[in-house]
């Protein structure tokens, strides 16, 4: 393993994958969750080989990193407006020894048409914050806050600024919560993007859907698919067969939600 710091307020994390993956994490910060691991799953089934990938609210770097494994994609960019955030993602991309397809740039995604240009990328994942900004508790850490709440982005940001750095017929993949599914289609048709795929994700057999997936395509003709349920656990509390074929050989945790 190559010597990249790890501070002792941080934990190495084994992803467990093929490829020996492992993530840095700043378990005060935020820890990613099943959100990220199905975002990675469900975008990578249309990144196409040699493509290039644009992953907003990168956090920790764990999207771009598991799809390091999942996509023959030739460069994945993670952006992250928090400074710190950023430079743990980079260790943790170091560390994998992934610099020659993975990168982390700290920046506000409101500004991604300024740093990378216009119409550079094929596919764009995001993981954004859950919470409209007056909405919900807000955690006295601005790292957790910024994370898990619409202050530095909302989704009007995303997806316009998604529209603008797609190649036409590029992909933006969403992982969001079912209560803001009216607002991502309106958003994204109104800005050329038509949802193409759409995944709800159940807790289990017995509960409703509490977390959604949906890929839209820019200029893409109306006609939505919908993916068959996930349920993320058996009745008995176990994690499905399903979900444990996702993870592959992840085995850290089923719990719901990286920073959400």
């Amino acid at each position: 393993m190559k010597n990249v710091k790890i501070n002792s307020f941080e934990r190495l994390d084994d992803l467990q994958t093929k490829n020996n993956l492992r993530l840095i994490q700043n378990p005060d910060w935020f820890c990613f969750g099943v959100d990220a691991v199905l975002l990675s799953h469900f975008a990578s089934k249309t990144v196409k080989k040699g493509a290039n990938v644009l992953d907003l609210c990168t956090g920790n770097g764990i999207v771009p990193i598991l799809m390091s494994e999942k996509t023959d994609a030739e460069k994945i960019v993670g952006l992250e407006i928090q400074e710190a955030v950023a430079e743990m993602a980079e260790r943790s991309v170091s560390l994998n020894n992934l610099e020659e397809k993975v990168s982390i740039q700290c920046g506000d995604l409101k500004n991604a048409e300024e740093i990378f240009g216009r119409e550079m990328f094929d596919n764009i994942t995001c993981n954004p914050p859950y919470k409209e900004a007056t909405g919900g508790l807000k955690n006295s850490s601005d790292t957790v806050t910024i994370a898990r709440h619409e202050v530095m982005c909302n989704l009007r940001d995303i997806i316009e600024v998604s529209a603008k750095c797609l190649k036409p017929y590029g992909k933006l993949c969403m992982v969001h919560r079912p209560e803001r599914l009216a607002d991502i289609i309106c958003l994204m048709r109104e800005n050329r993007i038509e949802p193409k795929r759409l995944w709800f994700i159940h807790p289990k057999k017995s509960k409703t859907a509490n977390i959604i997936l949906i890929e839209g395509a820019k200029y893409g003709k109306p006609k939505l698919f919908l993916e068959p349920p996930l349920y993320v656990y058996e009745e008995n509390g176990e994690c499905s067969k399903e979900i444990d074929e996702i993870y592959g050989r992840i085995k850290l945790s089923c719990k719901e939600g990286k920073n959400k």
